[in-house]
């Protein structure tokens, strides 16, 4: 079985797979049993001044039987005092020594209250802090969260506050609420931290009873946003990931997260460059027991490809993510039905006539029977047609031999230029 333990800046453990900071990782009851379950590593609901919730708090997306496509949430951070979490998460550290106890903090921005509450958990023997930029509601109308996240200087300053005095790992949490992360992930790297960590939840609001008029959630017929996660949010964190790690001013470990439910999904965030994975909203929906698939999955994956670490898949397909400008625009694929298989549902010839570009025939055989077929002089190999195809192999995406050289839109530019140059020469 392949090695599956990880290092980020320097906190051991067991897996890649870490509980994220959010409503599993409340209590030390809670921290236990998912050790138990196998869970690497816990990051635990942040730490601040008690403060009170609301009733309701949680609502869920549902799209096409999927009762749990996205969560919404309008919880704040813990409302257990400081004292009590800090006495739990002292025991949980004793009770497991070898998982990671990371505690997730957010204080207003002033040094003297990061200063405190950094020493105090760390006195309780943490093997890690994350300072939580991230939470987008709530906390962040009292200047905390996400308002110091979407403020570069104060992701920096706060940071580096936190750094004065600690004497392990800081991890910055950052909010996705934000048009470039990789502005606030520079910040935080400026400020000292030791790793940077994505993504938080994303400004929401789940929906609208439409027969009440009510927002879902509500208090007491009242709304307000909240923070969007689950598996709907998957493609934006992963990207988000993707341009920190490929960004040559944010060279610290990155801790992903953001809708990853599965040991597939994990991969795909390590090989984007993230050194382990955090995991909520899968958990809440599934249980803790969910992490034994994803350690069983992960070491099967592994092993299939004689990999003997984990770490070594570690950020191996960020060198093929890019700019738009950098991708060969003479490079071809066309759409090619496999008639055996279509059971012509006519899907991809509506997508195509409809909402693409007109290359999916309807035709009939000498014994008339009706088949699709693509013209693929006109195909330019959007996908759509094999995307909306309810039936696997029907559709293959095939690459063409290039007639041209290859040739970037920058390497077009850069071409015109040159010539438009001479030109002037002359």
């Amino acid at each position: 079985m392949a090695d599956l333990t990880t290092n980020l800046a320097g906190i051991q453990s067991p897996n890649p797979f870490w509980l994220a900071s959010a409503p599993p990782t409340n209590s030390g009851y809670q921290v236990q049993r998912a050790f138990e379950a196998g869970w690497g590593g816990a990051v635990w609901k942040t730490l601040g001044d008690p403060i009170l919730n609301v009733s309701s708090r949680f609502a869920a997306v549902g799209f096409n039987g999927q009762r749990v496509a996205g969560f919404n949430n309008i919880e704040l951070i813990t409302d257990r005092p400081l004292e009590v979490n800090l006495k739990e998460i002292y025991e949980t550290k004793k009770k497991f020594p070898n998982h990671a106890i990371i505690a997730s903090l957010m204080v207003e921005p002033q040094q003297e209250k990061w200063h405190e509450i950094v020493k105090k958990v760390e006195d309780v023997g943490v093997d890690g802090l994350e300072l939580n930029f991230g939470c987008p509601h709530g906390m962040a109308e009292r200047g905390m969260g996400a308002a110091s996240g979407q403020v570069p200087d104060l992701v920096e300053k706060q940071t580096y506050w936190a750094k004065e005095v600690a004497q392990t790992p800081v991890i910055v949490k950052l909010t996705p609420n934000i048009t470039d992360i990789t502005v606030t992930a520079e910040a935080a790297v400026r400020g000292g931290a030791d790793a940077v960590s994505m993504i938080n939840t994303i400004n929401s609001l789940a929906g609208v009873d439409i027969h009440s008029w009510n927002t879902i959630p509500h208090v007491a017929g009242k709304g307000a946003h909240g923070g969007y996660c689950g598996p709907a949010v998957k493609p934006i964190a992963l990207n988000m990931v993707a341009e920190c790690a490929r960004s040559p001013f944010i060279n610290v470990p990155i801790s992903g997260m953001g809708g990853v439910s599965n040991w597939q999904e994990a991969v795909e965030f390590m090989l984007m460059g993230a050194t382990g994975v955090q995991v909520c909203t899968a958990a809440m929906h599934h249980g803790f027991r969910i992490v034994e698939d994803m350690i069983q999955g992960l070491n099967y994956y592994l092993d299939e490809r004689g990999i003997e670490k984990v770490s070594d898949i570690v950020g191996k397909a960020v060198s093929k993510y890019s700019d738009w400008g950098n991708l060969d625009l003479n490079y071809k694929v066309v759409a090619r039905i496999d008639p055996d298989t279509c059971i012509n549902c006519n899907k991809c010839h509506i997508s195509c006539e409809d909402t693409s570009h007109q290359c999916i025939d309807m035709l009939k055989d000498p014994s008339g029977k009706s088949y699709l077929k693509v013209r693929e002089e006109d195909c330019v190999g959007c996908n759509l047609c094999s995307i909306v195809c309810p039936v696997d192999g029907a559709i293959s995406m095939v690459e063409l031999p290039n007639e041209q050289s290859p040739m970037t839109w920058n390497e077009r530019q850069a071409a015109l230029q040159a010539t438009a140059a001479q030109r002037l020469d002359v």
